[in-house]
């Protein structure tokens, strides 16, 4: 018997059954793999975009994004100094002290 004539032969029925089921089952799982990666590629910038738009759609537009800030001083005293967008000039500064004094664009 030729090589040839070797691959045309009989084969023996159970093991090309359970083979071809075991490799139909393992090109599904593939396939299902593949499609939830691509879909975890597809669909993951666009929730972070519904997230992040969700997130800011809950500010308020009469929110001031205020930072402040206290330093402390040699002489034992302290102050706050406050910077809003909300002033009318960017560079206005309100300087609180203490004992609650304020001084500057308060």
């Amino acid at each position: 018997m030729s090589l040839r004539n070797e691959w045309e032969g009989p084969r023996s029925g159970r093991a090309g059954i359970v083979g071809e089921v075991g490799m139909g089952a393992l090109r599904v799982a593939l396939l299902f793999g593949s499609a939830a990666v691509g879909l975890a590629l597809i669909l993951t910038p666009l929730a972070e975009s519904q997230v992040e738009r969700m997130a800011y759609s809950s500010y308020s537009s009469m929110l001031d994004p205020m930072p402040t800030g206290t330093v402390g001083q040699r002489s034992g005293g302290s102050y706050t100094v406050r910077r809003s967008v909300l002033q009318p000039s960017p560079s206005s500064v309100c300087i609180i002290r203490s004992n609650g004094m304020r001084t500057g664009d308060c």
